[in-house]
């Protein structure tokens, strides 16, 4: 294997390359055609007819997957330009985001015993809806494994991305707020990533429902687990 693969700058730049590469097929406006999907796609491929391990690949991406914290705190320039619109709607949107992240660990939870899977997995996955960083510690305070985690957060947020607008749509939800609303708190950074795309307002809905949806599913998380484990 080459050296230049061991470089942090190598996983970096695959990484950038094939989202610029997924952008020129996200023009389509197809939703299989998805930039983020698209791009996971392209380097997973990548990495297995390179006979690249992730190890090596993630030498560099862990890099990105740490920008994603300061991410969602930038996301506070969008609430702060849009407050005054916001706070009138505060309470009514704090509620729904609270009632929805509840259900959220709630469903998988439940849905995960049904199917008599074991602990770990359930520890894993019950925080599947908040960003990577906030759901990676909520795994290791349960005592899940992280690794699981960050994996189906990723794909619940691509699922959002892909397919959340849509459903929303043909359920007859059109309102920007709610859609905001309800992307950043089913599919967090990369469903809000979605919303932004939808303009500023279901941006800045978004982006607070996400950060209420975290701290929500943070404290409330372990207490479920320990009540239904």
């Amino acid at each position: 294997m080459s050296f230049s693969f061991l470089l942090p700058i190598f996983g970096i730049g695959l990484t950038l390359l094939f989202y610029a590469l997924a952008r020129r097929g996200g023009r389509l406006k197809i939703a299989f055609l998805n930039p983020v999907l698209l791009a996971i796609l392209g380097i997973i491929l990548f990495l297995k007819l390179a006979d690249i391990s992730f190890e090596t690949y993630n030498r560099g991406g862990k890099f990105l997957t740490y920008l994603l914290g300061p991410a969602v705190v930038a996301l506070g320039a969008f609430f702060y330009e849009k407050y005054e619109e916001l706070r009138k709607d505060l309470k009514l949107l704090s509620i729904a985001v609270i009632i929805g992240g509840i259900c959220g660990v709630l469903s998988v939870v439940a849905f995960l015993l049904i199917l008599d899977l074991p602990d770990f997995l359930i520890r894993s996955l019950a925080s599947k809806s908040v960003t990577t960083p906030i759901a990676v510690e909520i795994t290791k305070t349960v005592g899940g494994i992280p690794d699981i985690t960050a994996g189906i957060v990723i794909a619940v947020g691509v699922f959002g991305n892909v397919f959340g607008l849509y459903f929303l749509k043909k359920m007859g939800i059109n309102s920007k707020k709610a859609i905001g609303a309800a992307l950043g708190t089913a599919a967090h950074g990369i469903g809000t990533a979605r919303a932004i795309e939808e303009g500023k307002i279901p941006g800045v809905y978004s982006g607070i429902a996400m950060c209420l949806n975290g701290i929500i599913t943070a404290i409330l998380t372990p207490l479920i687990l320990q009540l239904l484990l």
